[in-house]
């Protein structure tokens, strides 16, 4: 027999037994230690920010506003800048030239003119001359092409075409470039009456200052979208325009320089161009550099309320109204020029009148009247009125009247260095 401590099956608790573990590390591991120590801070840790941290970083995050990118000016007043230097150059270089021909074609006609130059006046005298035989000859034209008509038609063509050929020739040059202008606003203006032109005539001939743009400072001054502003513009555009234009054709006279003048028309129209940038310009930088600000703090002082509720209750709907009344408007229209005209007519014509349209017989001076004009802008500046663009009209009044100062002698010294540079360049 087998001894008894010797068995040959185990008993159930040696099936289940585990055996002997042993441990995995004898010793502890530095990366991992089995116990920390306490009170001991773990610089491996990032710290957390207190209460007071994150309410300081909450305060200085940027809100809405202070995101929002503020409407550029350098850009559009560069654009007015040498826009209107380019303008008034290429103005003195096409007057030069077209003095320079007429007087070559003088002398060579008329053999007086070899001993001494014509002066601006006998050009003037022999342009219309050449005027209305070019008239002459196109109605005898336009009488020979309707010969086939019966006799009282022909007869009513030829006579209303000769009224308009003596209407033509008795205005001045400037008169009728006034016409020419108008007539570019008029095909605008229907351009605007076209349905499915409406939003490119509205990127294209409004002026938004929060648009960026600078162009539309050009294109804006021939825009006119209503019937009667597009009407009592070229009513003021055909008197004050024909009339600043042969103020300026008086002072080239009077210049120092002694350099004549064949045509007047390229100086007003490098002056009414430029009268309509810079009162464009003027309402662009009051609306960029102060209605745009005082729009924006609005928003801040409605959303900072911290008495006001989240909707839209009474208060905060009234708040925010009041500051929508003030959102920047586009601006359109030959205005701020037509007001550059008629301010250097009233100072350079202080005895002159001015007729109201109703009534009609009714006539003021018009130095009184300007001066009522420019203090209704004044007082719609100051009360916010919005039917007009007044800071466009005050604009176009101070141009008219700084030009009236300085334009003169400037025009003058232009043409001399243009002369100059044409020559030097020829040789």
């Amino acid at each position: 027999m087998l001894p008894l401590r010797f068995r040959l099956f185990p008993t159930r608790a040696n099936c289940f037994s585990l055996p002997p573990r042993r441990p995995l590390f004898f010793t502890p591991h530095n990366r991992f230690p089995r116990n920390l120590p306490l009170n001991v801070p773990d610089k491996s840790l990032p710290e957390l920010p207190s209460f007071r941290d994150q309410i300081s970083r909450a305060s200085a995050s940027k809100s809405f506003t202070d995101t929002l990118t503020r409407p550029s000016v350098l850009r559009q007043v560069l654009f007015t800048v040498f826009g209107s230097f380019a303008l008034f150059s290429v103005a003195a270089i096409q007057t030069n030239d077209d003095t320079e021909w007429w007087t070559k074609k003088m002398v060579t006609d008329n053999g007086f003119f070899q001993l001494r130059p014509p002066t601006s006046d006998e050009i003037t005298r022999a342009k219309y001359i050449e005027l209305a035989e070019k008239l002459r000859s196109q109605l005898r034209d336009l009488s020979e092409s309707l010969s086939g008509f019966p006799t009282h038609v022909q007869g009513t063509i030829v006579w209303a075409a000769a009224r308009v050929a003596q209407a033509y020739y008795d205005a001045r040059e400037t008169r009728r470039l006034c016409w020419m202008l108008i007539g570019i606003n008029g095909a605008v203006f229907l351009a605007w009456q076209i349905p499915n032109l409406r939003r490119a005539m509205a990127r294209r001939f409004l002026h938004h200052p929060l648009s960026g743009l600078s162009y539309t400072l050009l294109t804006s001054t021939f825009s006119h979208k209503a019937f009667f502003h597009f009407l009592f513009n070229s009513l003021a555009l055909s008197s004050f325009g024909a009339a600043a234009g042969h103020y300026l054709a008086i002072e080239q006279r009077n210049g120092g320089s002694g350099l004549q003048e064949s045509t007047p028309i390229w100086h007003f129209l490098a002056f009414y161009i430029s009268a309509g940038l810079f009162s464009g310009l003027t309402s662009h930088v009051i609306a960029a550099r102060i209605r745009y600000p005082r729009f924006l703090s609005q928003l801040t002082a409605v959303k900072s309320n911290p008495t006001q509720p989240l909707s839209i209750s009474a208060p905060v709907a009234t708040k925010i109204g009041s500051a929508a009344d003030d959102i920047i408007r586009p601006s359109l229209g030959a205005s701020g020029a037509i007001y550059s005209c008629a301010t250097l007519v009233a100072l350079g014509y202080p005895d002159s009148e001015i007729s109201l349209f109703i009534p009609s017989s009714f006539s003021v001076p018009i130095q009184w009247g300007m001066g009522g004009l420019v203090l209704m802008d004044v007082v719609g500046v100051l009360r916010g009125w919005r039917m007009f663009d007044h800071w466009a009209h005050l604009g176009g009044a101070a141009f008219g009247a700084l030009y009236f100062v300085y334009g003169p002698r400037f025009w003058d010294s232009m043409r001399a260095t243009t002369k100059h540079a044409e020559h030097a360049i020829v040789g």
